[in-house]
């Protein structure tokens, strides 16, 4: 395999969850609303032995509109289960009886009933569509509303009158697929659906009607009997699907803050005085400007300076002499532009020694203020 083919398998396989097609686990519920197609029907005699006995004519239906419910079950490998509720309507487009087309027509057919449905869905992996086929069976009622054709071509201007509602058991094939809509569990589906039932048996009469009938709006029946409808509907229709139980994309991982940054070793420039003495040498002026330098450099933010003194002389005495030497340490750090708010000035006298000696004792290096950065 290519090094190109095994990073382009590697991506497929580590896409997330919710970019992918789940089939359904647990409890859903879906609608969905389209055109429906009610396929031309012939309008059969029935004889009093339940048989059909010759065709009286047909009638053909414009494009109409259809609605279905469901609720279902899916199992997480593809099967689902689910009841449903539908509903269709259509006007009629051309009405015939007898031969002849009537000259006045009209009406409307409805069905409506109840359906179980089995149906299986194709996971494919890595892909936000998915294809499902099902079939359902159960009972939908045919109405047949003001069906009606009147020829007054004919000498006594006779008419077909289907107004009646017959349910059959009814069957359907279903074929679709989701859309996997980026909110957990919720999909936006695409479906055809053929449905059909057994052949409706429904109250027919034919009725006529003198010109004095007329202007009264009044009709006699000359015939009465049963006939035979077709109910095939073709179907397409859009809608939405929701799981209750469809799987949550996984948190997005804590980051752990990253440790802080240890702080900067604090840095100490010694600055040494002649005995008994608290003014600057030459030495110690180079020493402070390199601290001063270096607080600007650095960044630093607390200036800590502290005056010592030997062991000579009383403790009294070298306490003011400890902090007359840090008084001038920070002048002059001021002076090379350190700010005197950030300083800290302390004396320590002799307590502090940075050599231990005998009290008395003169020592070079105990005569010094520390300057430490921060």
């Amino acid at each position: 395999m290519s090094l190109k083919k095994a990073l382009l398998a590697a991506t497929i396989l580590s896409l997330p969850l919710a970019a992918q097609a789940q089939p359904v686990t647990g409890l859903y519920i879906a609608g969905g609303a389209g055109v429906n197609w009610l396929q031309k029907s012939d309008i059969d005699l029935v004889g009093p032995n339940g048989r059909t006995v010759g065709t009286a004519g047909s009638v053909d239906f414009d494009h109409g509109w259809l609605g279905v419910g469901s609720i279902g079950f899916g199992f997480g490998n593809g099967l689902r289960l689910e009841a449903e509720g539908n509903y269709r309507e259509n006007n009629v487009h051309d009405f015939r009886f007898g031969g002849v087309t009537p000259r006045f027509q009209g009406g409307r057919t409805r069905s409506y009933g109840a359906m179980g449905n089995v149906l299986f869905d194709f996971a494919i992996p890595g892909v936000p569509v998915m294809p499902y086929v099902g079939g359902g069976v159960g009972y939908v009622w045919h109405e047949y509303d003001g069906v009606r054709g009147t020829d007054y071509t004919a000498p006594n201007g006779n008419r077909l009158m289907i107004d009646d509602t017959d349910g059959r058991f009814a069957y359907q094939g279903i074929a679709g697929v989701a859309f996997n809509l980026g909110v957990p569990g919720l999909s936006l589906t695409a479906e055809y659906r053929f449905m059909g039932t057994l052949s409706p048996e429904l109250n027919a009469v034919v009725q006529t009607q003198t010109a004095a009938q007329a202007r009264v709006n009044q009709r006699t029946t000359i015939a009465s009997g049963k006939v035979e409808v077709d109910n095939y509907n073709h179907s397409v229709l859009v809608g939405l699907r929701y799981a209750f139980n469809a799987p949550r994309p996984a948190p997005a991982p804590v980051v752990a803050p990253a440790p802080a940054a240890a702080p900067a070793p604090a840095r100490t420039y010694l600055v040494f005085f002649d005995f008994d003495r608290a003014d600057l040498t030459d030495r110690a002026r180079q020493i402070i400007a390199e601290a001063a330098q270096a607080v600007t450099s650095t960044g630093t933010t607390r200036i800590e300076v502290a005056g010592h003194a030997d062991r000579s002389g009383t403790p009294q005495y070298n306490q003011r002499l400890s902090m007359r030497r840090a008084e001038a340490v920070a002048a002059e750090l001021a002076r090379r532009g350190v700010a005197r708010s950030a300083m800290s000035i302390q004396a320590f006298g002799e307590s502090r020694p940075l050599v231990p000696t005998a009290d008395g004792v003169r020592e070079p290096q105990n005569r010094r203020v520390e300057i430490v950065l921060r």
